[in-house]
């Protein structure tokens, strides 16, 4: 009966107080309890919580027998030796195991922040490079400059990762996490859809007119228009690059110099003009088409009209080519372009 008393008392005063849940301690679970009986500890109470607690239970103040008999001079031994081998072993912790301890925390702290940095530099580099990609994927292919730009970006994008494939990954991206291929065959198809824009169109050629400049005083008299006898020959031999083309207009301009009356010499440089477009219309079978005759008189000097040598270069006649889209058409001959095959020679006679 008394250790039954015991085991319920303890029960309910050290058990439930060791297990119970407490905000200052963690619960603590014995791992074994022994009760036992044995003679009295010398300056013991002869009071205690268990027989307080067994005479309010039991009604009884102090019965005999409730204390082993103290007459037992056998020496008491707080835990029994068979116990002993039942307690559970343990072992302390030595600096060595510290050590290890402490380098094994350390290893997995950098190993899981290693990863963690790679997963993320993974995650940065797929989210740059699909950037990149949706940003060439906006622009329209006829916006020829920020097209190209982003091409650009995305070919620089694609040497990096060929070169990561040939060389081998970067330490920061790599541990098993790098994803670069996924993107990169994506990344490789855009840019293979690109289509360059066209070439700049050439820039049009201005093809100066070929002037020829003939000396009025040796195919004219003084004040006529009609031609010298034998002049045909100084005709034939300056006019060899002249030639009717479609899309060209012969121009035929005569001057004079400044002496004599101004309406005059306006007058005498058309005739003169003229006389010249006749002889090429008759002789090269010319349409009248192809011929454009002006006469400018003394308004377009290309001398000084003070000294007997400016005055002569003035008196002449010019003839030239001017493009001319409609000019000039000649039978079973489509028509060319005026900018075409034009030559910027000048002659001067």
């Amino acid at each position: 009966m008394l250790m039954n008393s015991l085991m319920g008392w303890s029960e309910q005063h050290v058990h439930a107080v060791l297990t119970e849940e407490n905000t200052d301690l963690p619960p603590l679970t014995p791992a074994a309890v022994l009760w036992g009986l044995g003679p009295s500890l010398p300056g013991s109470l002869a009071s205690s919580a268990w027989t307080t607690w067994l005479s309010r239970h039991s009604g009884l103040s102090r019965v005999a027998g409730w204390q082993p008999d103290e007459s037992d001079t056998g020496t008491l031994q707080l835990l029994p030796e068979f116990i002993l081998p039942q307690l559970p072993a343990g072992r302390g912790l030595t600096p060595r195991g510290r050590a290890w301890r402490a380098a094994l925390a350390i290893f997995t702290l950098a190993a899981v922040t290693a990863l963690l940095s790679s997963g993320w530099n993974n995650r940065q580099l797929l989210q740059r490079v699909s950037v990149d990609i949706a940003r060439y994927e906006r622009i329209a292919m006829d916006d020829y400059r920020p097209k190209a730009s982003a091409v650009r970006v995305l070919r620089e994008d694609a040497a990096l990762l060929d070169s990561w494939a040939r060389n081998g990954v970067p330490l920061r991206l790599s541990l098993g996490l790098y994803h670069g291929e996924q993107i990169r065959l994506p990344l490789l198809e855009a840019i293979r859809g690109y289509v360059p824009p066209p070439p700049p169109p050439r820039p049009v050629q201005r093809v100066a007119p070929n002037v020829i400049r003939l000396d009025s005083m040796s195919l004219f008299d003084t004040g006529k228009w009609v031609l010298k006898p034998g002049s045909t020959k100084r005709l034939v031999s300056s006019l060899m690059d002249i030639k009717a083309r479609p899309g060209w207009l012969i121009v035929v301009a005569g001057h004079t110099d400044s002496v004599g009356e101004e309406k005059a010499n306006q007058l005498l440089s058309l005739k003169r003009a003229e006389s010249v477009r006749d002889w090429m219309r008759d002789t090269g079978d010319v349409p009248d088409s192809c011929f454009a005759v002006q006469g400018y008189g003394e308004s377009r000097p290309i001398a000084t009209n003070d000294t007997p040598e400016g005055r002569a270069l003035n008196r002449r006649v010019e003839i030239s080519l001017v493009p001319q889209v409609d000019a000039c058409r000649l039978p079973d001959q489509p028509s060319a372009s005026s900018q075409d095959d034009g030559a910027s020679l000048h002659n001067g006679e």
